[in-house]
């Protein structure tokens, strides 16, 4: 996985690179409307991760801007495979992930900018460039609660409990002969911790109408989330680690003025 990163952010680099020398040289201060953009953005990215921001941007020349953005979303192991819940269950249960103890999200800012590499990111049309951010977020560990079948009471096989992974009942919350599916999604909120960590990205920017009042764009790139010590994402600390690396689809709407 680091190697194919290794390569994608050498082909990208090449690529933008070759286009720089062989486009235009930009005129600095030419052809400034707006100052300022602001953006609303839905990501999506490898290994089911989704995550929604806003950002912010500084237009310093026509080609080039300065940017700031804060995001939120779910970072997952890429090891996660997820499960049906058991149909027996008295009631419809979500699927689940075995052997995880905590979900992870991550409270993202970043600092960084934009250059087009296009003349046509002074008029109408589809405007090639480059982006990057880097910048301090924050890891957000909420507990992964699990429906458990239990000894059940005398008009039952079974009662459902709802529990959280712990040293002294790790022999019901591995036991897969229990487990009816993942608890619904509020348990366990009021129980998250914090851990603090960094983020970087770089991709290719592609705008539709660059100069128009309107923000229309698509990036297409690769990310690095890292965190101060291993994520206890899977009960298992061998399969946790702290760098998460992941390829994305950004799609950007907003407005200049």
């Amino acid at each position: 996985m680091t190697r194919t990163f290794i390569v994608s952010a050498t082909i990208l680099l090449t690529a933008v690179s070759s286009q720089a020398q062989g486009g235009y040289s930009p005129k600095v201060g030419v052809g400034i409307v707006y100052n300022q953009e602001r953006t609303f953005h839905v990501q999506a990215a490898t290994y089911r991760n989704f995550a929604v921001g806003v950002g912010f941007g500084k237009l310093r020349t026509y080609d080039k801007t300065k940017t700031w953005n804060i995001s939120l979303g779910e970072l997952k192991h890429p090891k996660e495979q997820r499960q049906s819940a058991d149909p027996r269950a008295s009631r419809a249960f979500r699927p689940f992930v075995y052997g995880k103890q905590n979900s992870l999200f991550v409270l993202r800012s970043g600092w960084g900018g934009k250059r087009y590499f296009s003349e046509k990111a002074k008029q109408k049309g589809v405007a090639v460039g480059a982006s990057y951010s880097f910048g301090p977020s924050l890891g957000l560990l909420k507990p992964y609660y699990l429906a458990l079948a239990h000894e059940g009471g005398a008009n039952t096989s079974y009662r459902v409990i709802h529990q959280k992974y712990a040293p002294g009942n790790a022999g019901i919350f591995l036991d897969n002969t229990r487990i009816l599916g993942a608890s619904p999604f509020s348990r366990g909120i009021s129980e998250t911790s914090f851990l603090p960590g960094g983020s970087a990205a770089i991709a290719f920017h592609l705008d539709w109408g660059a100069f128009d009042e309107m923000v229309k764009a698509l990036e297409i790139g690769f990310s690095v989330d890292f965190f101060l010590k291993r994520t206890p994402i899977f009960v298992s600390d061998t399969q946790n680690k702290n760098v998460f690396m992941n390829f994305f689809v950004n799609a950007q709407f907003g407005k200049r003025r």
